[in-house]
């Protein structure tokens, strides 16, 4: 039977030097990630995130921000147009 290891957590700063091991010392992602104990797909992510500059990645993030929050209220938006085609429909079946 498969276990699933518990999701942890890792500050900013753990991974930016992680990034920096692979980038600025040459240091092979596989060698890194088994050193520090993370999945290389995760070394990678950071790699793609922190490879940037801090400017760039904060206006990305409150897009993605934005694009969450925007996601969220359409939801909501649509929800309640359906009860509202629903209460609409019945209300005509009732009066007519």
């Amino acid at each position: 039977m498969e276990t699933k290891k518990a999701q942890q957590r890792f500050t900013e700063e753990f991974k930016i030097e992680a990034v920096k091991q692979v980038t600025e010392r040459g240091h092979p992602v596989a060698e890194v990630s088994v050193r520090l104990g993370v999945s290389a797909y995760s070394l990678y992510t950071w790699i793609k995130r922190y490879s940037v500059p801090a400017e760039q990645r904060a206006q990305h993030d409150s897009q993605a921000d934005e694009i969450r929050r925007l996601k969220a209220e359409l939801r909501r938006v649509t929800e309640e147009r359906d009860i509202l085609k629903k209460a609409a429909a019945y209300f005509a079946k009732q009066s007519g």
